[in-house]
């Protein structure tokens, strides 16, 4: 049973990335670069996002023509190097998109409690890992958390206060 005041919450539309016409560039909507810029931003887990292109707000991200990355584990990127001529805009270039997270509040009570998990995973083929900023940084004791994220398209929608 969660408490009602652990209820993730939405954040205000986030925009911290423009992006430039050089094909080595694009949008990135990250948590790293919003931490960057906005060093107070208190997120314990994100639960949820939603993205949007800054000037078509009630548009789809899928029906934009854009290939771009929606997801709770970083955020948005967009590359210019990965769009194509055509769709909602006639250059390879990446739409100036904003971001809006659903986070669970950073208080004690509506943290994981603290436990120590080991995982191993086994595997004959080469593989590939990454280290990401962490959700919270003010939580002591780190905590294994699993996540998931999906491709498929978010509702734009303007989160109601």
């Amino acid at each position: 049973c969660r408490l009602p005041a652990c209820d993730c919450v939405w954040s205000d539309w986030f925009d911290v990335t423009y992006p430039r016409p050089d094909k080595n560039s694009g949008d990135y909507e990250t948590f790293e670069n919003i931490w960057k810029n906005y060093p107070s931003w208190e997120c314990a887990k994100v639960e949820n996002i939603s993205c949007r292109a800054e000037k078509f707000p009630n548009t789809s991200i899928a029906d934009l023509g854009q290939k771009v990355q929606c997801d709770v584990n970083v955020g948005l990127i967009c590359n210019n190097k990965d769009q194509q001529l055509g769709g909602i805009i006639p250059m390879p270039v990446c739409l100036n998109y904003e971001i809006s997270v659903c986070c669970t509040p950073n208080r004690p009570e509506c943290l994981p409690s603290p436990s120590t998990t080991s995982t191993t995973i086994s595997t004959a083929s080469p593989t590939t890992s990454s280290v990401s900023t962490p959700i919270s940084t003010s939580t002591p004791t780190p905590t294994a958390q699993e996540t998931s994220s999906s491709t498929s398209p978010t509702p734009t929608t303007t989160p109601s206060t």
